[in-house]
């Protein structure tokens, strides 16, 4: 069992989360959900003991799962081994047992206690624990080649993945996963949620995926009001019911509050008269029906509509035979296509498959938006007539230029643009007050990116290219993007492995495979249908 009881966390004087007390069950599958700055990691860090909590008490299985952070605590080790790390008394049976018979002579106790030793062993599995890590690493795309290399040497996304084979490994009995789906691709992220679909230990997620969450979770754990209430369901389930009974409260307080102005008005009419009697009890209902606050919700939602000063032509982008050559490695083999106005194209494959380099390739010869270190091996480019481009690139912190408030950044890019409508648009995505006034340099990653969805908004392009637009956005700004999308009248290009965006916005497909790009003309369910 895992629990927490009487729980408490804050920081100077923002309550995250106060009193808590919650059970988490064996064989549930829990989402642990909140907007960025909710206390979902506080929360997740105290379950695992890496941060003690103020207040209160945490019961813990013997055997857990973390999925870790720190991508490079491992980088000595090789693959196979870090894997095998996720068990903790197994690795230290091992370690042990191979540092005894690194001497050069045992001695009995040497000897009965390497016979206690395999009994650990054998007991956690370590027999077949090479086999076990592979059948993991396979799972999530780290072929048997890399499994003897150091971690050092591989690649971010492969570290992650390496990192989530570790937390699965050993049969815990609960799995704490922090974003479990960063950095995956979408053949990845679904091999994860059928894996975890049969885990039939406890399971603690915190994810930004909502089609993730909904395929996964049987209950939610919500980090809202200064504490977490659990809810059956996923994620969408989760936000049904929230609102339901927030909908009730807050209708039963306008009916109380109703009720005490009708007793108030025969209290101020009748308190100097003769109707003392009935002027008494009507106080006392009045204390009675006193409403309680309503604790205030820490979601925030932000708005997003994305317009076009003036549409595209009929043909927005064409492009013939675009080649793109990294040493002996031939990432795109002369694709061509012909982009029309008004289309929704997601480019979708393995992580490293080529997508942001295609989309780099589009944007070598555009003035502004070209990587000046990026450079086509052979193909052609033509933009349509009237093509204004919006560009929302992996790295967008690096397009934000330091030494300038929010708001004198964002009015660079339009220096007609009223103050007013600057500050209503930072507005729009949660910039409110004097938080136009914050310093660029501070802003985290998911205000980089509100900050970049502002430009957009205010320069009005026709032709949007998103790179992985969600990595730092929380639940409420991806469902808010993709509504945003679906409503958007002009052409969209975009990278992203979450899998509504791609099933719910796309209307045709650009899927990069080993042999090709596959050009796929409809929306994913059709895609999906074919190749099923």
């Amino acid at each position: 069992m895992l629990s927490v009881s009487n729980v408490t966390m804050r920081y100077g004087s923002k309550v995250l989360f106060e009193e808590v007390s919650v059970a988490f069950v064996p064989g549930r599958r829990y989402g642990l959900t909140g907007p960025n700055g909710s206390g979902k990691s506080t929360f997740m860090k105290i379950l695992t003991g890496e941060l003690d909590a103020q207040k209160g008490n945490v019961v813990r299985p013997r055997k857990f799962g973390v999925l870790r952070q720190d991508q490079f605590a491992f980088d000595a080790y090789r693959v196979i081994d870090t894997v095998i790390m996720g068990n903790k008394p197994l690795w230290a049976a091992l370690e042990e047992r191979d540092r005894i018979y690194e001497k050069p002579e045992l001695s009995d106790a040497d000897g009965m206690r390497l016979g206690e030793l395999e009994g650990v062993i054998g007991d956690e599995d370590g027999y077949t624990a090479e086999s076990d890590a592979a059948v993991l690493l396979d799972g999530l795309d780290i072929p048997e080649e890399l499994h003897d290399r150091k971690m050092g040497e591989m690649q971010g996304g492969q570290k992650v993945r390496v990192l989530l084979a570790q937390a699965l490994f050993g049969k815990p009995e609960a799995l704490l996963l922090d974003e479990p789906t960063n950095y995956l691709d979408l053949d990845s992220v679904h091999w994860l949620q059928d894996f975890l679909q049969g885990y039939d230990g406890t399971l603690i997620a915190i994810s930004h995926d909502r089609h993730f969450l909904n395929s996964v979770t049987t209950h939610t754990a919500d980090i809202d009001y200064e504490t977490i209430i659990t809810y059956t369901g996923g994620y969408d389930d989760m936000v049904m019911a929230k609102t339901q009974i927030r909908s009730t409260l807050e209708s039963q307080n306008a009916q109380r509050d109703k009720k005490i102005a009708q007793l108030n008005d025969f209290i101020a009419r009748f308190s100097a008269g003769t109707r003392s009697s009935q002027v008494t009890s009507r106080r006392k209902e009045v204390e009675r029906l006193q409403t309680n606050d309503l604790a205030r919700s820490n979601i925030a939602r932000p708005y997003i509509r994305f317009d076009q000063v003036r549409p595209s032509g009929k043909h927005v982008l064409e492009f013939k035979h675009i080649t793109k050559i990294y040493g002996d490695l031939k990432v795109i083999d002369g694709f061509t296509a012909n982009v029309l106005r008004g289309e929704r194209i997601c480019l979708m494959g393995r992580n490293g498959a080529g997508k942001t380099t295609l989309l780099k390739s589009l944007l070598a010869n555009y003035p502004g938006l070209a990587d000046k270190e990026f450079s086509l091996d052979s193909g052609a480019v033509f933009w349509g007539h009237e093509a204004q481009i919006g560009y929302f690139p992996q790295d967008v912190g690096a397009t934000i230029e330091h030494g300038l408030t929010v708001a004198e950044w964002l009015h660079r890019w339009n220096p007609a643009a009223h103050v007013e409508e600057i500050r209503g648009i930072l507005g729009q995505m949660l910039f409110s007050g004097e938080e136009g006034d914050k310093q660029t340099k501070a802003l985290s990653g998911g205000e980089q990116a509100r900050l970049a969805f502002c430009k957009l908004i205010l320069t009005k392009p026709n032709l949007l290219i998103f790179d992985e637009p969600t990595n730092h956005l929380d639940l409420e700004a991806i469902n808010a993007l993709n509504i945003a999308l679906q409503r958007y009248e002009g052409t969209v290009l975009l990278v992203t492995h979450d899998h509504d965006l791609i099933d719910e916005v796309a209307t045709r497909l650009w899927n990069f495979k080993e042999d090709g790009i596959e050009d796929f003309q409809g929306p994913y369910a059709e895609w999906k249908g074919k190749h099923n």
